[in-house]
């Protein structure tokens, strides 16, 4: 059976949403949960129904938001350093975390190591758009706010894998995001780019910032800076439009009539643009499956990170990045 490690304590509210979500996701999946935190508090929360499909790691510590990610190489007793160690060890195909975010990733990185050919990991996540049913995956959000071309052809690279082994994309679109679609447009980053991308047969050509979400290009590629700006601002437009509509409802009867007829597409449209959907990000260029988790995550929230860990780890996509950098390194 599939075993999944679970940072039970880095949330920001406490193992409470952590332990919820995962038997959520029990109650839906086949697969063994190992907590890594504290039992003491732990144990209580796990129903009886799911005792056996669960098994507890002890971590008297928990890394703090505000600590250097680096610092965390030291301290050996947090639960996330004991997570990623049971991947690291072959305990468990995947870890789920909803703590530090550089401190997972450094870990991932030093400790679990890099897929061969990969330079630098990204972290990947998912935008609505306007297509039904269609995401565009964004990487990088936020692991590497400096980077050289290779790096974003290697994102490049696992995005398109990603695109094929997760999301069943048979022949994904890969943009580069840039402030034009003319070849000519950029900075120094995005052109030099531009050409090591055009060696990719699924290469676009450039994407400006409204192709994210026009649904255009199934794979968007930049630097952690502006991938991580993009992200909390998307986050951020999403919040501000829901509340400007329910501002704006208060203000006539006519329009609170009209918001009772259109509750449906109001639903439809939080489903799109809800974090809580996707539950994570995947750590993309690590040989193992790392999904790191938003710090206010839902119970919902984690019970998809989960989903996102066993559908990462049941594919081929670590093989697919090796073999596929692998080959445009040969024809170097």
């Amino acid at each position: 059976m599939l075993k999944i490690a679970i940072d039970a304590m880095g949330g920001d509210f406490g193992c409470e949403p952590i332990i919820k979500g995962v038997c959520e996701a029990l109650e839906q999946k086949d697969f063994h949960a190992v907590l890594v935190g504290d039992e003491d508090q732990i144990r209580p929360m796990i129903p009886k129904k799911y005792e056996k499909k669960v098994s507890f790691v002890q971590a008297n510590e928990v890394f703090p938001m505000g600590e250097l990610a680096t610092d965390v190489l030291k301290k050996k007793e947090t639960s996330i350093f004991k997570a990623v160690d049971l991947v690291k060890d072959g305990l468990c195909e995947a870890v789920v975390s909803a703590g530090h975010s550089g401190a997972t990733m450094s870990l991932a990185t030093l400790r679990i190591g890099r897929i061969k050919g990969v330079s630098r990991p990204g972290i990947a996540t998912l935008m609505p758009t306007t297509l039904k049913g269609k995401k565009t995956l964004v990487l990088d959000v936020g692991a590497n706010v400096d980077c050289k071309p290779e790096n974003l052809f290697e994102f490049a690279v696992m995005g398109e894998a990603y695109a094929k082994q997760i999301l069943k994309i048979q022949n994904p679109k890969i943009g580069l995001l840039s402030n034009g679609e003319e070849d000519c447009k950029g900075n120094e980053l995005t052109k030099e780019s531009f050409t090591l991308l055009s060696k990719m047969q699924s290469f676009a050509g450039n994407a400006e910032g409204n192709q994210i979400f026009d649904g255009s290009v199934d794979v968007i590629v930049c630097d952690g800076f502006v991938g991580n700006i993009l992200l909390k601002t998307s986050e951020g437009v999403a919040s501000a439009i829901s509340k400007i509509i329910k501002q704006n409802l208060k203000k006539s009867p006519f329009a609170t009539f009209g918001a009772i007829l259109m509750k449906r597409v109001f639903k439809r449209l939080k489903i799109q643009i809800d974090y809580d959907e996707y539950g994570g990000a995947p750590l993309l260029g690590i040989k193992n499956c790392v999904i790191i988790s938003h710090g206010k995550s839902t119970p919902k929230a984690i019970k998809n990170a989960i989903f996102q860990a066993i559908k990462f780890a049941q594919s081929d996509i670590t093989s697919v990045i090796e073999s596929e950098l692998s080959t445009f390194s040969d024809k170097k």
